[in-house]
Parts: structure tokens; C-alpha cells; sequence
């Protein structure tokens, strides 16, 4: 704050601006670091993987569906509707990519609190919250985050008290906020996950009811890009690196918006 008072001191001197000027630039340049801080916590804070952005997301190797959702998905109003978002396909199938990209964006563009966590490891800080009997404060400080990604749900085989605080979390989030599900099992063999059938079919209808299910089919991605790296690099004209220039609100490094998308402003 030092350092931004004496610049702005400076500059309205070199320019000869009035008090009114130099205030009105203050709070501007206060707000945009606050926003930035913010920004930057929530970054750290939500767990999202290094490397899975949008900027480096191919979506000419997403289904043609998922390519047309994906501008109203960045527009975050599925999270002000506490709506779900299901993400199912074989392994390497961008699955996991897709949701953090999407993740990071809202952090970005809207500042919602978000956390990507594998459910393996949520199920097991449940599972120790429940044994400590701090299970309800645990929940309620899930329910900080509008938006939690579960990565690899069909990884997850649960013996009945981990299936047990898996379903308590979801039912709690239930038209109350939004999970991000990526999964290689369809539902017709949850069964593996939760065992009980009678508790699948609760959990499936919870996450159903408000939800937007995401079919990654195709070739790999992994397989694909494996093939391309195996072919002759021709960068585009004009763009000796052949990279992808940000557009990103308040200058983020890593938001691309997605081709058809308005850039925010």
C-alpha cells in the first residue's frame, strides 16, 4: 500500500492532477489489488491441478456437445442454481481437465470459492471427521465452497462407513450447491461405489435432479496428443511459439475464453 501511495503521489504530480483525481485513482488501485489477493487465495485455497487450464484445454478433441456447453458453463449460472455437473467416459478422456479448467475459470471470471479434491481423499477426511465426532463441523466447512469437484468417483470402493459420510456429503449439498462429478463407471454400476442399492439409487436421484451430464466418448486424449507429438510441429503463421494469447479478466495468465465465447470484460 506504501509503495502504490508513493507511485500515485508521483504520478499525480508528473500529471498535475487535482486531490479529487488522486483519490478517485486510490480507491480504484486499492480495489483492483484487493480483487487480485482475493483472486489469488481462492487459486491457492482450491487444490486445482497444475497444468489443467482452459489455455491449454484442445477443445477440437471435446465432443462436438460438451464444445457448444462449455461458454455457458464459464458463465457460472449452473453454480447460482446449485446445479450439478457429471462428467463420465473411459480413463484418459479429458474428464479431469475439463472440470478443473472449468473450476479454475469460475475462480477467475466470478471469484467462486472452488475445491477439486479426489474423492478417496474426501471420503477419508469424512471418515476421520465422523470417527473424531466433528463430523457436522466438517461439512459445514465444505459448505464454504458453492462448487467442489470429486475427481475419479468410480476409483473410490467404499466399505459401508465410507459409503455412509460419501452420501451424507452429497445429500447435504442437495439443491444447496454444486458438485462436479468426474467418473469412468456409469451409473448402471454404482453399485460398486455405494453397495447398497437402495442407497445408489438415493444417491443417483440427489445428483440427477439438478444436474448436467457430460458424455466424454472418442479416442483417448492422452492417445491422441501421443499420436500428434509423433508428427512434424508447424506453428501458424505469425506465431512463432504457437501459442495462444490471453485474454483472461485482470490479466490472468492461464483463461483463454473459449471459441463462440464474449471476452469478459
Amino acid at each position: 500500500m506504501a509503495a502504490m501511495w508513493a507511485e500515485s503521489v508521483a504520478r499525480a504530480e508528473r500529471e498535475n492532477w487535482g486531490y479529487q483525481r488522486l483519490l478517485q485513482h486510490l480507491c480504484e488501485s486499492a480495489e483492483q489489488d484487493r480483487r487480485e489477493r482475493k483472486m489469488q487465495r481462492l487459486l491457492k485455497a482450491s487444490g486445482l491441478p497444475d497444468g489443467k487450464t482452459l489455455g491449454n484445454l484442445d477443445e477440437k478433441l471435446l465432443p462436438t456437445k460438451i464444445q457448444r456447453l462449455l461458454p455457458t458453463l464459464l458463465e457460472g449460472h449452473f453454480v447460482e442454481r446449485a446445479e450439478n455437473l457429471l462428467a463420465f467416459g473411459l480413463p484418459g478422456r479429458g474428464k479431469t481437465h475439463f472440470l478443473a479448467a472449468v473450476g479454475r475459470e469460475l475462480i477467475l471470471r466470478h471469484r467462486y470459492p472452488v475445491l477439486f479434491t479426489p474423492t478417496f481423499k474426501l471420503v477419508q477426511q469424512l471418515l476421520v471427521a465422523k470417527q473424531a465426532l466433528r463430523l457436522d463441523s466438517e461439512l459445514k466447512r465444505l459448505d464454504r465452497y458453492p462448487i467442489i469437484i470429486l475427481d475419479d468417483l468410480g476409483y473410490v470402493q467404499q466399505d459401508r462407513q465410507e459409503m455412509e459420510v460419501l452420501f451424507t456429503f452429497l445429500a447435504e449439498r442437495y439443491e444447496r450447491r454444486s458438485v462436479l462429478i468426474s467418473s469412468n463407471l456409469v451409473f448402471s454400476k454404482w453399485d460398486q461405489i455405494f453397495k447398497d442399492p437402495m442407497t445408489t439409487m438415493a444417491a443417483i436421484d440427489r445428483l440427477v435432479h439438478h444436474a448436467m451430464i457430460l458424455e466424454f466418448n472418442g479416442e483417448s486424449v492422452r492417445a491422441q496428443k501421443a499420436q500428434g507429438r509423433d508428427k512434424p510441429q508447424v506453428n501458424p503463421p505469425g506465431d512463432p511459439c504457437g501459442s495462444t494469447p490471453s485474454s483472461a479478466p485482470d490479466g490472468a495468465k492461464d483463461s483463454v475464453p473459449p471459441q463462440g465465447s464474449p471476452q469478459q470484460k
